[in-house]
């Protein structure tokens, strides 16, 4: 499937959301082009190995939009573009004269997907993906987590904007500008937190003993036996007898499976997985 084909996006986002946004377009399909500042990306700095990747098939060329000259190249880009993506604030679109009204009025054709921190009037405030996801209560601790998640998801919402951006150019014969908030990604990331699926005691936050990570003899593992099938199974391992869904809630089933898990090696429970037909997943320490 290639939805995108015979589409160009042109990207002047730098950094993670935008480009990987770019990189699905250009998955599937899109013809994709992107003019970076003299600098270039910082990403190709501090990780090439990730920018080679969000890259892959994707025209680079380097433009200083705050000059005449990079300007001319923009402007030559543009008229032959269907999806902008940017990634910058309001104020530095409007000093690069990148205003959606005017650009509407010089191509009508052209769409803009314009990625920022958090929407509306807070779109000039400063932040990054740790801030958007402390802002929706994502942080546990002090530790880290592991991925860029508010990153990830926004440039997921870019990815499906552009999609709805070429939907009404092909319906209606104009293009539209959507704006993209990292900190709205970070808070639909969050919804199942929201609903209070996850708070501790839930069943995926804890509660239910067939949907949690034990230790093992050597390392870890996660288990997910969430369904009465599974979590009968996971049960009638580790010698509990299940007789209601309540059963999975009690202390005694989390103490007996702990216990049945600890007793095991990685090796094995992998093969009981695959013998019995539970959803685990091994990991080391």
């Amino acid at each position: 499937m290639k939805p995108l084909k015979g589409i160009r996006v042109l990207s002047l986002s730098l950094n993670l959301p935008g480009p990987a946004a770019l990189m699905r377009c250009q998955a599937m399909g899109a013809s994709c082009v992107k003019l970076e500042p003299p600098s270039g990306d910082p990403m190709g700095l501090y990780n090439p190995k990730a920018y080679a990747e969000l890259h892959a098939g994707v025209r680079i060329a380097k433009a200083d939009l705050k000059t005449e000259l990079g300007q001319r190249a923009l402007h030559r880009e543009l008229a032959k573009t269907d999806v902008l993506l940017t990634s910058f604030r309001p104020s530095a679109l409007k000093k690069l004269g990148l205003v959606w009204k005017d650009l509407q009025k010089q191509y009508p054709q052209l769409s803009v997907v314009a990625i920022v921190g958090a929407p509306g009037a807070r779109a000039e405030e400063p932040g990054h993906d740790l801030t958007y996801m402390a802002e929706n209560d994502l942080i546990p601790g002090l530790e880290l987590p592991a991925s860029l998640y508010a990153d990830m998801g926004g440039s997921l919402m870019a990815t499906e904007a552009v999609l709805q951006a070429v939907l009404t150019q092909r319906t209606k014969s104009k293009g539209i500008c959507l704006e993209i908030a990292l900190s709205e990604a970070a808070a639909y990331i969050g919804l199942p937190s929201t609903w209070g699926l996850t708070k501790p005691g839930a069943a995926v936050g804890g509660g239910h003993a067939g949907y949690r990570v034990y230790a093992c003899k050597d390392g870890r593992v996660a288990v997910a036996a969430l369904e009465p099938h599974f979590a009968a199974s996971l049960c009638a391992l580790a010698g509990v007898k299940v007789e209601s869904m309540k059963t999975m809630f009690l202390p005694q089933t989390h103490e007996a499976v702990a216990v049945w898990i600890a007793s095991r090696t990685r090796k094995q429970l992998d093969a009981l997985a695959v013998q019995h037909d539970i959803p685990i997943h091994t990991l080391q320490k």
